[in-house]
């Protein structure tokens, strides 16, 4: 992660004069300290991206999200701005891609169809499906669906802004609180989500397993993922897309059965 280049105590004077007296100067301090943070998210996330992606796109709509995130940050909350400011940086990226129509509705339509795929299948064995399964439930090769993963890979990468539940108004973003503001209800839903994602996770097969827990948890790239599994990045990709779609379609299950019971 990024190094910051000034005291904890004058980064504070910094948001007081930014926050409390609209002070641009104090505001245009903020965002060149945390610049480099757009760098190191455009890099973590060109990973996975095709090639005909430019960086420089990246660039520009992460920088629209760190100045965002400055506008919006309150600092009085006792939040790291860094971590922050890191989700809406990324999600103006992914939403930023995403508002260039460059995903294919066909790319869409098979991820939708894989990730119903493993929910369908996951919830009638009870158990990890494996790739053969998928492909003969799919109707295709086992090396055509491989092709399918690497397609729909940048399709797994979700941004803030995507609603988590029927409402649209309930976002991954507007469940970013202060850890010392939670309500009741808040605490019942995050036991039931984390709930949720345990039985999950212990569904995925032990790679993707060990992808889900460098990349999320130990802040590797994919390629350094790669490179500690000795695999290629392309299979790494696979994985994680298959980790992904292997989430989604059981917190779905998961959500379905919560809400039936």
């Amino acid at each position: 992660m990024m190094e910051t280049k000034t005291s904890h105590l004058q980064n504070m004077e910094l948001w007081k004069l930014w926050k409390e007296q609209g002070d641009l100067e104090a505001k245009k301090a903020i965002i060149e300290q945390y610049l480099p943070l757009v760098d190191y998210v455009s890099n973590r996330l060109a990973v996975g991206l095709p090639k005909n992606v430019s960086k420089d796109d990246l660039g520009s709509f992460g920088v629209m999200g760190l100045m965002d995130a400055t506008e919006k940050f309150d600092y009085e909350r006792g939040l790291q701005f860094e971590t922050y400011a890191s989700w809406r940086i990324r999600g103006a990226m992914i939403d930023g891609l995403r508002q260039g129509d460059w995903v294919p509705r066909s790319v869409r339509e098979k991820a939708k169809k894989v990730e119903e795929a493993y929910q369908r299948l996951e919830q009638e064995h009870l158990r990890s499906v494996t790739d053969e399964e998928i492909s003969d439930y799919l109707d295709v090769s086992e090396k055509d669906f491989q092709h399918m993963l690497q397609e729909i890979s940048i399709t797994t990468l979700c941004s803030l802004e995507d609603p988590i539940g029927d409402e649209e108004s309930e976002t991954r973003l507007s469940m970013l609180v202060d850890e010392k503001a939670r309500n009741p209800e808040y605490k019942v839903n995050e036991f039931f989500l984390k709930e949720s994602l345990v039985k999950a996770i212990e569904r995925l097969t032990e790679k993707e397993r060990i992808v889900v827990s460098l990349l999320y948890y130990e802040d590797l790239s994919l390629s350094e993922i790669a490179e500690v599994m000795s695999l290629s990045p392309s299979r790494i990709s696979q994985l994680h897309s298959k980790a992904i779609l292997r989430l989604r379609g059981s917190l779905g299950r998961f959500k379905t059965q919560l809400f039936n019971e």
